[in-house]
């Protein structure tokens, strides 16, 4: 195999987990197919929108990935950009897809990579990574979405229970692969003690700190930690990542706002505990989502308290995290509290996940990904 286009109908950079995940899986990509070509000029080019950004910097550069792959802009109608919601959503997806369709008509490429289902209406013998199912707040028709993972030539999952749905509607089990999400380790070969890194990021030496990574959207559990923060007024709460609408209600509760993503291991190994709250009561939440903040979590060698999801157990278990009640703020502040208090407690479970986590590196996902892929297209 020598050519691998990636289409992802994304704002790249964008601030949001998603555009992590795509550009560390084309890097990997890249370098992969490199080797495997032998000389032979192995190539991966990712096509995106051009859409208004408010992001300025290098893509490369903003997410700290080595230039092994192409990314190409592509002309779309972005109506996202004016606030035109799910409409907006709609034209902008069409129109970058035909534009996608038109730009390769005539080129030649060996493999089709997406998450976007609607590629499947414009080209055949897509591989289509799939990271959530129809909900009610996204009821795509399900006779369409099974039209397209039929047609599909491998479909990537994120879990098991994702996989397990599919095969109740008909999917043929061995064209599905379970594929969790992934870290990048050398981010976090970071040489510098707890106490420079805290003096880098002007916190306080004298404190317990807790962090939470990523947006705060109501099923990642961000309210959940900042209760936490009203029953534990002895730690500091650090929030990294998102946008807060209005004051903060407790003194000890502080919002870092967006940063960088090569800035994040930084955040992760000045703290004390990593708090991962996902609710209960959201069917991405409880099975479909593999977090990348639960890897880079493992991977910073720091304690991790974690709400007992289905999700999060497929991943973690009490050898790797302390687990608390979803949903309840008492429980994750008593769960922060044991880890606190419990010095060897903390050091063991943040070894075992530093540990278990050297297998789940994004050239371990890229390699798993093109040995199920070429299995199926070329056998």
């Amino acid at each position: 195999m020598k050519k691998l286009i990636y289409i992802a109908n994304a704002r790249i950079p964008t601030e949001k987990a998603h555009g992590i995940q795509i550009m560390k899986m084309c890097e990997s990509f890249g370098e992969l197919l490199a080797r495997r070509s032998f000389g032979e000029g192995g190539e991966v080019e990712l096509l995106v929108p051009r859409r208004l950004n408010p992001i300025k910097q290098d893509p490369f550069e903003y997410y700290g990935v080595r230039r092994s792959f192409k990314i190409t802009k592509l002309p779309t109608l972005d109506l996202i950009t004016f606030g035109l919601g799910s409409f907006g959503f709609f034209a902008e997806t069409i129109t970058f897809l035909i534009s996608s369709a038109i730009y390769l008509l005539f080129r030649k490429y060996d493999i089709l990579y997406t998450r976007e289902w609607a590629a499947g209406l414009f080209f055949k013998n897509i591989v289509l990574e799939i990271h959530s199912l129809p909900t009610r707040e996204a009821p795509t028709p399900i006779f369409l979405l099974l039209r397209i993972w039929k047609k599909a030539k491998a479909l990537l999952v994120l879990t098991s229970f994702i996989k397990n749905k599919l095969v109740k509607f008909g999917v043929p089990e061995n064209k599905i692969l379970i594929l969790p999400d992934a870290v990048d380790l050398d981010q976090f070969q970071i040489q510098n003690s707890k106490f420079e890194i805290r003096e880098k990021l002007d916190l306080p030496q004298d404190k317990k700190i807790a962090v939470y990574t990523g947006q705060l959207f109501e099923w990642k559990g961000a309210g959940t930690f900042i209760e936490a923060a009203r029953l534990l007024k002895d730690i500091d709460f650090c929030m990294v990542g998102g946008s807060m609408v209005g004051e903060l209600p407790y003194s000890n509760l502080h919002f870092v706002g967006q940063k960088p993503h090569s800035e994040i291991p930084l955040w992760l190994k000045a703290a004390d505990v990593l708090v991962l709250p996902n609710k209960k009561g959201f069917k991405i939440s409880e099975e479909y989502t593999s977090p990348l903040k639960l890897f880079e979590y493992m991977a910073s060698g720091r304690p991790i308290v974690a709400s007992d999801l289905p999700s999060l157990r497929e991943i973690l278990t009490e050898k790797e995290a302390v687990f608390f009640k979803p949903n309840d703020p008492a429980d994750s502040a008593r769960a922060i509290k044991e880890v606190l208090s419990n010095p060897q407690l903390a050091s063991e479970i943040s070894q075992n996940a530093l540990q278990k986590v050297q297998n789940h590196t994004w050239q371990n996902r890229a390699k798993r990904a093109i040995d199920f892929i070429t299995g199926r297209v070329y056998n």
